[in-house]
């Protein structure tokens, strides 16, 4: 029993110094009390915008129709290419409108030669009237008859006129440049003047259109706020077209102009924005969704989507640390989001401490202890030397 005595001897004093240890240690957290990650608030000056829906469209559309009858004898572009002004597209079998033409040319030249005839006789007779060896009747029909020439000429090159502009119909060109689509003839097919069906649709695609619409009653609150000094006008900056799937489109656009009455059925307004689109990616018909500038606030508050609670009625609240370090639960309102923040309209203001982090294990007028979202953790103290052995 001797021998174990230095043994049980080191035992007590090894639970004596755990004991003392662990006396030595902090205190506890206060019951209830956790940590939280906070994030006080202040004013930014905050561009806002609209994301709206809309179609894109042509710039220019012209549907090629004919304007005489008659066969196609070629087709003279290539489907789904690229088209300029003047081109031609379609030549149509012109025999019947050059022999028309040719025969308007001789007629002109008929009068003419009549002209000619009747300005040699007129100056003849003139001559003699002079000495008075002709009467004066002889004089005055002489020179209605010259004058009935050049009527006859006139009327002559009017008609030779109207049937080159009948020949040039038989050769179909395009309206605008731009980008053509699919024929819906075929060469020898009968063509008529004023037919239902176009030829051919040739759409200009740089720029095009991207027509959108925007609820009126956004556009009510945004002019009240602009009145009453809430919003600064920024309409005029450039505007952000999206693409189906997400992405950004290369080109900025221009808002053009917006419709002066509302849609009855939506209850709302159709904008129209202009965007180059160099490389033909926007095709009309797209869905496209584009970020439009709706005002500039300056001292706006801007909370974490985190901090923001929303119960099954619909109300908002935040979680706030106040002045004793205490949790109190704060409704808010907030009117739509700003990147991945919300808007606060009520309910906070700056300064206040949102918390952002540790919601779970929270209630309200608990003692927390708060850290500023993104602050750098507190590093650990070192620990201290070990004390030299003797």
């Amino acid at each position: 029993m001797l021998r174990h005595a230095p043994s049980l001897l080191a035992l007590s004093l090894t639970i004596a110094l755990t004991l003392s240890a662990c006396g030595d240690g902090a205190p506890a957290a206060p019951p209830g009390g956790g940590h939280v990650t906070v994030a006080t608030l202040k004013a930014e000056r905050v561009g806002l915008t609209h994301e709206l829906p809309g179609r894109t469209n042509a710039f220019l559309i012209a549907e090629v129709r004919p304007q005489v009858n008659g066969i196609v004898a070629k087709r003279l572009f290539s489907e789904g290419g690229q088209v300029v002004a003047g081109q031609a597209l379609y030549q149509l079998d012109d025999a019947s409108y050059r022999a028309q033409a040719n025969s308007a040319r001789a007629q002109l030249a008929r009068a003419e030669a009549t002209l000619h005839a009747a300005r040699l006789s007129t100056r003849r007779i003139g001559e003699l009237a002079k000495v008075q060896a002709v009467s004066t009747q002889d004089n005055e029909t002489a020179i209605a008859t010259l004058k009935q020439a050049e009527a006859d000429v006139g009327a002559a090159r009017a008609s030779l006129d109207a049937a080159n502009v009948t020949l040039g119909y038989a050769r179909i060109t395009a309206p605008i440049s731009g980008r053509v689509g699919k024929s819906t003839v075929t060469q020898g097919a009968l063509v008529n003047a004023g037919q239902a069906e176009a030829l051919a649709t040739v759409q200009q695609l740089d720029p095009i259109y991207v027509d959108l619409t925007q609820s009126a009653s956004e556009l009510l609150q945004m002019r009240r706020d602009l009145a009453n000094g809430r919003l600064q006008d920024n309409q005029g900056l450039p505007v952000t077209i999206l693409l189906d799937d997400g992405s950004e489109f290369a080109h900025k656009g221009a808002l053009e102009f917006s419709e002066v009455s509302v849609d009855p059925t939506t209850g709302s307004y159709a904008l129209r924005v202009k965007v180059a689109n160099p490389e033909h990616v926007l095709m009309p018909g797209m869905y496209v969704r584009a970020v439009v500038g709706g005002g500039v606030r300056d001292n706006a508050i801007l909370v974490p989507m985190q901090g923001i609670a929303r119960d099954p009625k619909g109300n908002t609240s935040a979680m706030v640390v106040g002045k004793d370090s205490k949790i109190e639960v704060r409704p808010v309102k907030v009117s739509r989001t700003v990147g991945d923040k919300w808007l606060v309209e009520e309910g906070l203001s700056v300064g206040d401490r949102v918390v952002v982090e540790g919601l779970q294990k929270i209630q309200p007028g608990m003692p927390v202890e708060a850290t500023e979202a993104g602050a750098a953790p507190a590093k650990p103290a070192a620990p201290a030397p070990a004390a030299a052995q003797q």
